[in-house]
């Protein structure tokens, strides 16, 4: 776009903001606390159910489900993440916004109020919907509400709104399970959703509609033309999600599983492939390897995060109340880094953190796999993590940068949900995998199932180093603009 257009947001922004405003000017505040609040409830949750979840597998005798209670979510917020994109570009980010809290409300009170796993399951795939939404239209939000300058600093302020929940998330929330039961874990968060919502209302007013102040839509991105429409979307990436909620469920077919997992993979990529930019799948330089690289990075990060508590209660006979401070060093070390490189801002250049980031996540990965083998001390993993959190902490908003300051006005929706679609999708694909390696060990050593857990996300994690150079080189003029 020439430096001559009009810039793309200014219509959904104050008018008389400085320059030199920060996210916490005052035309900023609410739409940056409401917003902040929302991310904050999300980590906090995600936190807890992974530090309750050995607990609750164990009380509803729900093990064959344990994956899928993680990766069953992912999965089916690629549904609320391609609604909520396409809605945000045909009618603005407010209403989808709306929706996808309700529905990670219900999901909420559905899982806190389950009896059996597969009740408990059910609740996290409404959840799912409704996380994979909210992510998607707070991005819109963000992209229509901040000129592309305050973006660094903001999504440096969604990762240190894990901080709070890391430092007391996992502890409160096993402490919450010992002593009052783990379905109030689920329902504590349902209460503090709306307030949250709330704060960002004033900032949502006149972000509905997508065309620009003479009515006139933006050119469209270059390889935009011939992707579904929007009822073809979602049934695309109903069908990935079918396809994940599959792969979890081949391990329980004796013969033929090994053909069906790798008949989901296939169908889960070939559906969604069309809702990704062209080239994503085979990581063409720019975009689609920004794209790329946020699933590779998501897949081998969280792929071996879930089992970590779950190595500490069943190999190291820690409790479940301190099993999940596992997961504290290495949310402080992403909230702390990606802090330090919102600072940085243009003085560290994108690509350079993306690499920097990917290879730190693959060392963590490889120190837990060896910790593993060799059975060294819990606490090598556990320090080792930081390394981790940090390379998420310093590649993440990032990426989110890089993927707003190459998008149209009327492609954010798009692109934002094709980085969250890879974001989950790489995370679930990745959760189903390992679920399916760890019962195919689990017969053999006490070590060899999580073992062959961190073997396969370390492989994920040397393709996300792999990919890394392949990012988008983003131009000073383009992430200034305003």
């Amino acid at each position: 776009m020439p430096q001559t257009d009009p810039p793309p947001h200014q219509e959904s922004r104050p008018k008389a903001v400085p320059e030199s405003a920060g996210i916490f000017h005052r035309s900023y505040l609410l739409v940056t606390l409401g917003a902040c609040a929302l991310v904050f409830l999300a980590a906090f949750e995600s936190l807890a159910v992974t530090t309750i979840m050995p607990l609750v597998s164990r009380e509803l005798d729900g093990a064959g489900l344990y994956a899928l209670a993680f990766a069953g979510p992912l999965a089916t917020g690629v549904i609320g993440m391609v609604a909520a994109g396409s809605w945000s570009d045909r009618k603005g980010p407010v209403a989808p916004l709306l929706a996808a809290v309700g529905m990670f409300v219900l999901g909420l009170l559905i899982a806190g109020t389950a009896g059996t796993m597969p009740v408990l399951v059910s609740g996290r795939l409404v959840q799912g919907l409704g996380g994979g939404g909210l992510t998607v239209a707070l991005y819109v939000v963000i992209a229509r509400v901040y000129p592309p300058v305050l973006h660094p600093k903001i999504f440096a302020a969604f990762s240190a709104a894990w901080v709070i929940p890391s430092l007391v998330g996992p502890f409160a929330a096993g402490a919450v399970a010992q002593l009052a039961g783990w379905q109030w874990v689920f329902l504590g968060v349902v209460g503090l959703v709306v307030p949250a919502l709330l704060l960002t209302a004033p900032a949502l007013r006149g972000l509905n509609g997508s065309t620009g102040a003479d009515g006139d839509s933006p050119a469209a991105e270059p390889g935009s033309r011939g992707r579904p429409g929007g009822l073809a979307k979602l049934a695309l990436a109903a069908l990935a999600a079918l396809a994940v909620l599959g792969l979890n469920l081949s391990a329980a077919v004796p013969v033929a599983g090994g053909v069906l997992a790798a008949a989901a993979v296939a169908v889960a990529l070939l559906a969604v492939r069309p809702l990704m930019p062209r080239g994503t799948l085979t990581a063409r330089r720019g975009l689609p390897s920004v794209i790329l690289t946020r699933g590779l990075a998501s897949a081998a990060f969280f792929g071996a995060e879930v089992y970590l508590p779950y190595l500490l209660v069943e190999r190291y006979a820690f409790a479940p109340t301190f099993a999940g401070l596992t997961l504290t060093g290495g949310a402080i070390a992403w909230a702390a880094a990606s802090a330090i490189q919102g600072r940085l801002g243009t003085r560290l250049e994108h690509r350079r953190a993306v690499r920097i980031g990917s290879a730190l996540v693959l060392g963590a990965v490889v120190l837990a796999l060896v910790t593993t083998v060799l059975a060294w001390p819990a606490a090598v993993a556990i320090a080792g993590w930081i390394f981790a959190g940090g390379g998420m902490g310093l590649m993440y908003p990032r990426l989110s940068v890089m993927t707003l300051a190459l998008s149209t006005k009327d492609t954010e929706g798009f692109n934002s949900s094709a980085m969250s679609i890879s974001d989950s999708l790489g995370g679930a694909l990745a959760l189903a995998g390992t679920g399916i390696v760890f019962a195919a060990f689990a017969t053999a050593a006490p070590s060899a199932s999580f073992a062959g857990v961190f073997a396969l996300t370390a492989v994920i994690g040397i393709a996300a180093v792999a990919v890394a150079p392949r990012v988008a080189v983003v131009p000073a003029a383009v992430t200034k603009r305003a």
